[in-house]
């Protein structure tokens, strides 16, 4: 069983192993994808041919859409070479709950590399596109360097003009000119990346890059006046775990004969293979603004709304019902020497903190209507974080704790401290973490064992910061986070004035005790 055009036409076989397969003739949606674009994406990693390809073949499959989606990869070329293009562009999807649910999708018509530019702005012209997405991460939006200036590829590509740009948002800027300039018909260009206000992102590092081009006589003002009327850049809130490759999938596709499933690690350090293996539960909610006319996105389940709804449903996510819950997991899993997610759902203490995270939250949770609030951070208890399939680990989540801890704790103290019936002091749960998080930060678990913290970008500054606290020693903490607790930067208030620095302070200091210590002060809590 190949994973190809040829192999999958054999469908009896696949069917009979569980998998199944596009119900749509394919090579005729290849050619009026070809012939007709109307879906182009940058960003050919696993989320986007899990969950945005996806998508793309239940719309197929229910004849709601005749075209596929075009990939366009900008970062990592071998995507296209090693697993597009030796495989048809097909992707073998699959999901992990209490049964695999699997199935060859078909929906990605076609894998590009950035670099192709006659290709790209072939299909950039074409009156039938109505949108241009992504998924390149937060970073991918960026024109400009922790100094505030450009960086040194834009500068490149603004100098070079809008013909062969290398930086991602110069090749889309580059895109809509050549469209501006054909036709100037709208489209909408849409994130859906994993970040707050990702449009709103978006649109700042393509304007950025157009108006440079204008000040340097590269491209008409005009363009400018078509990008800020004429093309839209809706937000989106997106939320699925899609984990690297598990080993145990590979072996459980090849038992039932699927050949060459084995991933690769590509020159830029992707780990991708043929199929991709996720959880089932997935939300993607966009701001329904297509000025050119849209997929019928909301026949495969993708919320369609406001702007304000998008941003609830991101704000719910992040400040109360998921993130809050895999932060304090984190801090603590590697405390007590956990390497996965799930086994820590099988802890008692652990599980009780998560619960009283959630319930301390849903007290000033925002609620974007169009989900529950309730029904997601159960969904989130009940079957995300405990599937044994998902094999997310505590340490890779606990990168970049500092600049969460604003967002996911902090709007929730803050939410508290305006509220004229809820008293900040009453919070524990909140609190615990933000004490575990300091105690994580002397990179010593809670059997006395060395363990090395996650990537951080305050990481040494904070260890500086607490040096003189000795394990077995709670005393040495005595004063040490007095000048820690009130930036309020870090924890979007001063912790002191919402009357939680001294809760804090003993919560860290009885996790100094010695061994065992950090069980103790969770049972307590």
């Amino acid at each position: 069983m190949k994973l190809s055009s040829e192999g999958i036409k054999n469908r009896n076989e696949w069917m009979e192993k569980g998998i199944r397969l596009p119900e749509f003739d394919i090579e005729a949606v290849r050619a009026e994808t070809n012939n007709a674009p109307e879906w182009i994406h940058f960003g050919a990693g696993n989320i986007f041919r899990g969950f945005i390809g996806s998508i793309s073949q239940s719309l197929l499959n229910q004849g709601k859409a005749k075209t596929g989606i075009i990939a366009v990869e900008s970062f990592d070329f071998d995507i296209i070479d090693k697993i597009y293009t030796p495989f048809d562009s097909l992707t073998l999807n699959v999901l992990m709950g209490r049964e695999l649910d699997m199935e060859v999708l078909a929906g990605i018509s076609e894998g590009i590399k950035a670099t192709d530019y006659e290709r790209l702005y072939d299909i950039a012209v074409q009156p039938s596109l109505k949108m241009i997405s992504f998924t390149i991460t937060e970073k991918g939006y960026a024109v400009r360097g922790a100094d505030g200036e450009l960086m040194g590829i834009v500068k490149a590509d603004i100098e070079e003009g809008p013909d062969k740009p290398k930086h991602t948002m110069s090749i889309v800027a580059a895109m809509l000119y050549k469209r501006f300039k054909a036709n100037s018909k709208p489209v909408a260009v849409v994130s859906m990346d994993n970040c707050s206000h990702n449009g709103e992102k978006l649109k700042a590092g393509v304007v950025t890059v157009a108006k440079a081009w204008a000040d340097a006589g590269k491209v008409e003002p005009e363009f400018i006046s078509y990008l800020e009327n004429t093309v839209s850049f809706p937000w989106s809130m997106i939320d699925k775990i899609t984990p690297r490759p598990n080993d145990s999938i590979q072996a459980k596709l090849e038992e039932l004969g699927v050949e060459n499933m084995a991933p690769v690690v590509t020159s830029k350090g992707t780990y991708i293979a043929p199929f991709v293996n996720a959880e089932k539960p997935q939300y993607l909610v966009i701001e329904d603004d297509f000025p050119n006319g849209r997929p019928a996105l909301d026949e495969a389940g993708v919320y369609l709304t406001t702007r304000e709804t998008v941003n609830k449903a991101e704000t719910m996510k992040v400040t109360t019902c998921l993130n809050p819950l895999h932060t304090g997991l984190a801090v603590f899993g590697c405390l007590l020497g956990y390497t996965t997610i799930w086994e820590e759902m099988k802890d008692k203490e652990l599980t009780k903190l998560v619960n009283k995270i959630a319930s301390e939250g849903m007290k000033v949770v925002i609620d974007p209507k169009i989900i529950d609030p309730q029904k997601f951070v159960d969904e989130v208890i009940g079957e995300r974080l405990p599937n044994p399939y998902m094999p997310d680990a505590p340490q890779r989540i606990a990168t970049d704790t500092s600049q969460k801890i604003p967002v996911r704790y902090g709007e929730t103290i803050k939410s508290y401290i305006n509220s004229a019936e809820l008293d900040p002091a009453e919070l524990e749960a909140i609190p615990m973490v933000i004490a575990g998080w300091f105690r994580y930060l002397l990179a010593v678990d809670d059997n006395g064992n060395a363990f090395e913290p996650s990537a951080d970008p305050m990481l040494k500054e904070m260890q500086a910061k607490l040096s003189e606290v000795k394990l077995g020693q709670p005393e040495t903490a005595e004063g040490v986070l007095k000048g820690i607790l009130t930036n309020e930067v870090l924890f979007g208030t001063d912790l002191y004035k919402a009357g939680l620095g001294e809760k804090i302070e003993k919560k860290f200091a009885a996790m100094l005790k010695g061994a065992g210590a950090v069980r103790k002060a969770l049972e307590e809590v």
